[in-house]
């Protein structure tokens, strides 16, 4: 087969477009992050992000977050098109400050929990999913 100019250009356009997939996702992630948070630090503790290490199947993979104290939970799939999962907001006559869900992951990436807590501040846990078989168009 002989390849012309133009194939040659499209095919490095495309190689360079789905290469950046990652990144668009990645920043959509920490844009989503920055948007809870409102720009302020996140602090490590208080709050347990529960995630398998291995999901043998990508499109539903059991997770789930606890973080005494908090009145906001926002968990997102830093790996996905689109990374936002699922906010989970308690009042005060909340029982517990804990949720468990089962989300789609695109391939292996870091699944993470970011929590608002009483008094206004913020803490994060991430955990790694390796996704052997595909999700989300994987």
């Amino acid at each position: 087969m002989k390849f012309t100019r133009r194939d040659a250009l499209a095919l490095g356009l495309g190689a360079t477009a789905v290469a950046m997939l990652p990144m668009r996702a990645l920043a959509a992630a920490d844009e989503a992050i920055a948007a809870f948070t409102g720009g302020a630090e996140t602090g490590e503790g208080g709050i347990t992000l529960t995630a398998p290490e291995i999901a043998e199947n990508g499109n539903t993979v059991p997770v789930s977050v606890d973080a005494p104290g908090a009145v906001s939970i926002l968990m997102l799939a830093a790996g996905n098109p689109t990374p936002g999962v699922a906010q989970f907001n308690f009042g005060e006559a909340a029982g517990s400050q804990s949720a468990s869900t089962r989300i789609r992951l695109a391939g292996t990436q870091d699944v993470v929990a970011i929590a608002k807590m009483a008094d206004g501040s913020f803490v994060k846990a991430s955990s790694t999913v390796k996704v052997t078989i595909g999700g989300c168009g994987g």
